[in-house]
């Protein structure tokens, strides 16, 4: 049984994955706007990625017979310096996503809600791909930087990307 406290903390955390839907949007835009459509593309798929755990959230909450609550969210960044820095800003963001489903996950197991506690070990797993991914981008960004054919090839490649939901 979820308690307030719990119930609090997971729709804070439902509310923030819907942010970093929003956080990927503004750089997609920025991406877009500087003629990186693979780029754009990429963090268009992240947006995506980041409203479906928002909304696994979501229906966790609902299923548990609880109301999750949408809320207002702050402003996601919308200016960058480059490419590379719009990726140095998602990789941080996504180091404190782990940290927040760290804490929540820490609560569940305080309250020994034993449902949550395996409810958030997929996220718990998904932020290990997610942040290894980020760093691998930037690092690559880092050895390109001065090599303009190879940016440009990885931007076609993250034309290709796309998101398709795990099956449950």
């Amino acid at each position: 049984m979820l308690s307030d406290n719990l119930l609090k903390a997971l729709n804070e955390q439902m509310n923030y994955e819907f942010y970093s839907s929003q956080t990927y949007l503004s750089m997609a835009s920025y991406c877009a706007a500087e003629s990186f459509d693979g780029f754009a593309n990429f963090f268009e798929v992240q947006a995506e990625e980041e409203k479906f755990h928002a909304m696994k959230i979501y229906k966790f909450i609902n299923t548990l017979g609880k109301r999750a609550v949408v809320t207002g969210m702050k402003d996601p960044v919308a200016d960058f310096e480059s490419i590379r820095d719009a990726f140095e800003k998602g990789y941080a963001h996504e180091k404190e996503v782990t940290r927040r489903i760290y804490s929540l996950s820490d609560i569940a197991l305080n309250e020994r809600e034993h449902a949550t506690m395996h409810f958030l070990k997929w996220f718990i797993d998904e932020q290990v791909e997610e942040e290894a991914l980020f760093d691998n981008i930037v690092h690559k960004l880092k050895l390109i930087e001065k090599d303009s054919n190879a940016f440009l090839m990885m931007d076609a490649e993250f034309a290709k990307r796309s998101f398709t939901p795990p099956t449950e």
